[in-house]
This record gives C-alpha cells, structure tokens and sequence, in this order.
C-alpha cells in the first residue's frame, strides 16, 4: 500500500463533502466558515481562498483566507504547513480568529515573519444559549428598517471602532460598509431599539447555518449605559434568532469586558469553548 505524504492544497467543489464533515465536528465554532459556504453554495466562490490538508487523499484539517484567517479543525502538523505557505503568500488579511488554541499557535508560527500584530485577544469566551430567556425581551427592540439605514450607520460605525480600535470607513470604505450594514438590515438580521430617531441598543446576527448563529455588533448608546438595557435587548435578539434564523445563538466576548460577559451569563447564555483573535 503506498502512502501519500501530507500536502495543503487549495479546495474545489468535489472537497464539499470532506469539508463539510470538519464543519459538522463543531457547529458553532465553524458557523462563520459553514455559513459563507452555504450562501456562497460553492467553495470557490466564496470570495475567500480555502486551503485544505490532505493526508492519504483525506480532507484532515481547512482554512479560509480572505479578510479573516480561519482554521477550521487543524492539527499540529496542518497548522505547520499552513503557515509554510503563509508565510510565503504574505499578509493579505485583516485578523485571524476561531478556535483559540488554533489561532495562537499559528500566531506564533507565523509572527516571526509577519512582525507584531496590533492586538492579541487571546481569551475571548465562546457562548451559547439553546432556549429563550427567561428575562422579559425588551418589546421595542425590533428589526431595522431599511429606510432608517442612516439611523443605525452611526451606531454601527461607533460599535465597531470601539471593539476593533479603528473605522470600518477608513480609506474610503463608507459605501462598502453602508451596503454590508443594509444587507444585515434586508436579511432581517440587524435590530435595534431606536428612540427619537437615535439608536438606544444594537446587535446584529451575522453568521449562521441552519444549526448556529452567531450574534456581533451589540451595543448600548455610552449615554444610556447602566440601565440594564442590554439585557433585556438581548434576550429580545436571541428570541427573534432561534424563532428565525437558527436553534442555538452565541456569540464570543473578550475576557477583560466584565460587564458584557456578567450581561451574557444573566441573559442565560453559556461558556463552551474559546477563541481569540489577532488583529493586524
């Protein structure tokens, strides 16, 4: 019997199957990847690269390049020979983030060559809630309309300079960023409690498969902080995800944001896993 040496290549079609089996180890730390898959309905149309480590002609672990790196099920020996080819390729992505036991050990192989990165959240709780909770929804939470775009653009945009550390409409990236914040709002996945024309309490869901879904973007107007708004706004965002979209919503947090996590765990959601992110 002749036995084939491990190699990364990238992914087609015909490696549908074998990805999706990885995916299916563990749908809620893959929703990202299995969610652009199943929208895109192709691999290679993704709009991302996909890598695949193959041993004895075996889909063993994957990676979606594009402006996030993410690993999808890799172990030591594929995570080695992905960053080989990294660092050949080069940077081209914005962050890497998944599993944090992944994501930092290709750091560290990779950081040597890529140089600093601008920020290492290494300890960012993944959360789920499988049920309704049991604080009373907030009833003025609703989706978004689309002709209140410019009403929830401001939001959006102080939410995400806030979390990451700089604009996602830097360098002329207002009108990507508006039609990606409208798609959100056609898809009934972005909602908020606006009041006088201002937002009050956001969140969006983004990722999600017809197993998970994964909530971003949540954010409380810094003049209305500690209120308890958030709580009774999420329990609303996840009623309106599971009814929706998906069974089972989570949502990752960085450790050091005590409030947010005490206002996840109150809401009901629960601690199963780990990530961690590296921003460039």
């Amino acid at each position: 019997m002749t036995t084939l040496a491990p190699a990364t290549r990238n992914l087609t079609q015909s490696d549908a199957a074998g990805l999706g089996q990885l995916m299916d180890r563990d749908p809620v730390t893959h929703c990202f990847v299995s969610g652009r898959v199943a929208v895109a309905g192709d691999i290679t149309r993704t709009g991302c690269d996909a890598w695949g480590y193959v041993v004895d002609g075996e889909l063993r672990s994957a990676m979606v390049i594009g402006a996030n790196i993410v690993p999808v099920e890799t172990t030591v020996a594929a995570r080695a020979a992905f960053a080989s080819r990294l660092r050949l390729t080069g940077r081209r992505s914005s962050s890497m983030v998944g599993n944090a036991d992944e994501v930092l050990d290709l750091w560290r192989m990779l950081e040597p060559a890529w140089g600093p990165a601008r920020d290492v959240r290494d300890n960012q709780p993944l959360m789920t809630m499988v049920q309704n909770s049991e604080i009373p929804a907030d009833p003025l939470v609703r989706c978004v309309r689309e002709d209140e775009i410019d009403v929830l653009l401001p939001a959006s945009i102080a939410m995400f300079t806030e979390e990451v550390g700089i604009s996602p409409v830097g360098g002329g990236m207002l009108s990507a960023y508006r039609a990606r914040v409208l798609e959100l709002i056609r898809q009934r996945r972005a909602l908020a409690r606006i009041e006088d024309g201002r937002v009050i309490f956001k969140a969006e869901i983004g990722a999600s498969t017809t197993q998970a879904c994964q909530v971003q973007g949540v954010w409380v107007d810094p003049a209305h902080r500690g209120r308890g708004l958030s709580l009774a706004g999420m329990s609303a965002v996840v009623e309106h995800a599971r009814r929706e979209i998906a069974p089972v919503v989570s949502l990752y947090v960085n450790d050091y944001n005590t409030y947010a996590r005490k206002c996840y765990e109150r809401v009901g959601f629960d601690v199963v896993g780990r990530f961690a992110t590296v921003l460039f």
